[in-house]
């Protein structure tokens, strides 16, 4: 035997980053500029891309395999042309279902936003908590075991409603919006058997942190909300640590779908620091 068998095989070295290499956010809508904002208070200087599928708006009516198939197809696009450094779903619906299938086909880092049922079941005193969350967060196999391995001692009493994306939209536009539908949303989970005690409310819908204000007017005294957005900076900041930064151009927005973009929904994003919107 040689020493030239004994010698153990090297490790292939990790390319540096790209140091202008974005971080991708995706969302459906703009729900996901929740967590952009928690984003840059960990991040401030990193370059960002904020993607909104607002053809396909909204998400929470459509069936699973819809879902998957148009995520994966859009975030492999986006992806192939932008190089990010890190996709971020910044979207329950399309983590809960999709997650999975786009960690198989990309080769960069994946984070995904899923209900914050683990933080809700430590804040929880009566032992009873509401989920708010689209249709087809709520019906998902990923909820049930968050469920049981963080709040099987917990009552999780959950409700889909879907009409509370269309009111953060249009709260954020600055237009009028169906405040029926968020006092509709808490008196649907009050009704629940247990419902009276519910003290802690995941907001398992990036869109829904828009609507707190009004959420807590509906519920009442007594009830906390909890949602992941805070979290999922942070998971961003770990995975990045240590990366340099440079934003060479300004960050920008991706909408998909028509042209006819109202001017509203632009000075919004500019709001955010995406001072530029392109459609995909």
């Amino acid at each position: 035997m040689t020493t030239e068998t004994l010698r153990a095989p090297q490790q292939a070295s990790t390319p540096p980053v790209d140091p202008a290499a974005p971080i991708l956010l995706f969302d459906s809508g703009v729900g996901g500029l929740t967590v952009l904002e928690e984003v840059r208070n960990q991040l401030p200087d990193a370059a960002v891309i904020y993607a909104a599928d607002t053809a396909g708006l909204p998400y929470g009516s459509k069936t699973e395999a819809q879902i998957a198939a148009r995520v994966a197809g859009l975030l492999g696009r986006m992806t192939e042309r932008f190089h990010p450094r890190l996709v971020c779903i910044a979207c329950n619906t399309a983590s809960t279902i999709a997650l999975g299938m786009v960690r198989e086909v990309l080769e960069v880092p994946i984070v995904g936003t899923v209900p914050a049922i683990k933080p809700a079941a430590a804040m929880t005193r009566s032992g009873v908590i509401g989920l708010l969350g689209t249709e087809a967060t709520i019906r998902q196999a990923y909820v049930d075991r968050l469920e049981h391995e963080f709040a099987a001692d917990k009552v999780l009493l959950r409700h889909g409603a879907p009409s509370l994306v269309d009111a953060a939209e249009a709260k954020l536009r600055g237009e009028p919006f169906d405040r029926a539908a968020i006092t509709g949303a808490a008196e649907a989970l009050r009704a629940m058997p247990g419902g009276n005690r519910i003290d802690t409310v995941v907001l398992a819908c990036t869109h829904f942190p828009l609507l707190e204000e009004e959420l807590s007017q509906a519920f009442g005294p007594g009830v906390r909300f909890v949602h992941g957005a805070q979290g999922i900076a942070r998971q961003i900041a770990r995975l990045t640590e240590g990366q340099q930064w440079s934003r060479q151009v300004p960050d920008r927005a991706l909408l998909t779908g028509r042209d006819d973009m109202p001017d509203i929904y632009g000075e919004m994003l500019t709001r955010y620091g995406l001072r530029k919107v392109e459609r995909f």
